[in-house]
């Protein structure tokens, strides 16, 4: 054991009980998590949410994100308390509740932060999530897929060419055609980050969408 580990022991995110590194909560709280239970071919409501917005083959997501639940103070703490590890834990309990296969995409992409935000942060929360998924499925991922042409909305667009900003958003920085392309992103809540970004997955080439993200709302 490391001094660092004796002076700042890691603690379950939810009972503050001391866990071993590698972990986000303990056994106890773990039973807190509300998994979805979704599988990668099956129909659910995170399909039903997404067809309602854009063509999509598939879409799973790991947890519910309820308000004051654990998953989202996990998820929370990926994105704002500096723990970029947490992805990888994910990636693990993705790996253990979700069944790609036969059918697994051809190509990840991980839903991209502006440049200025993540200089700010320091990393991108879904990289290292990606990435573990990738490995370990054999799928390549390209973080760069898809680039994010704002860093915010303007309040003055708020109220005014909502549906030119959108269409704007985010744009495909390489040609790519008949590819089975698996979006890949944190929380899905309204889903107008996802579809702004499947549509010009869509309109690239003839491809197919399928959706994983780590919690739906």
């Amino acid at each position: 054991m490391y001094l660092v580990d004796l002076l700042f022991p890691n603690r379950c995110l939810e009972c503050n009980r001391i866990i071993p590194a590698e972990e986000v909560v303990c056994g106890v709280c773990f039973e807190q998590v509300h998994f979805t239970h979704h599988q990668f071919l099956e129909n659910n409501l995170l399909v039903e949410k997404c067809r309602l917005l854009f063509p999509v083959e598939h879409a799973v997501a790991l947890m519910q994100f309820e308000e004051e639940s654990t998953s989202r103070k996990i998820i929370h703490q990926l994105k704002y308390g500096k723990r970029e590890k947490i992805g990888e834990i994910l990636a693990k309990w993705t790996l253990e509740r979700i069944d790609f296969l036969p059918f697994k995409p051809d190509i990840f992409a991980t839903v991209p932060l502006h440049p200025k935000k993540l200089k700010e942060r320091g990393y991108n929360q879904l990289h290292l999530f990606a990435d573990t998924l990738s490995k370990e499925l054999d799928v390549p991922c390209d973080h760069h897929l898809i680039e994010r042409n704002f860093y915010k909305k303007a309040q003055a667009q708020k109220n005014r060419d909502e549906r030119t900003y959108k269409e704007q958003l985010f744009s495909v920085t390489k040609e790519i055609s008949n590819q089975h392309v698996l979006l890949i992103d944190d929380v899905f809540t309204t889903g107008n980050t996802m579809s702004a970004i499947a549509w010009e997955v869509l309109k690239a080439g003839n491809n197919k969408v399928s959706v994983l993200v780590m919690a739906v709302d």
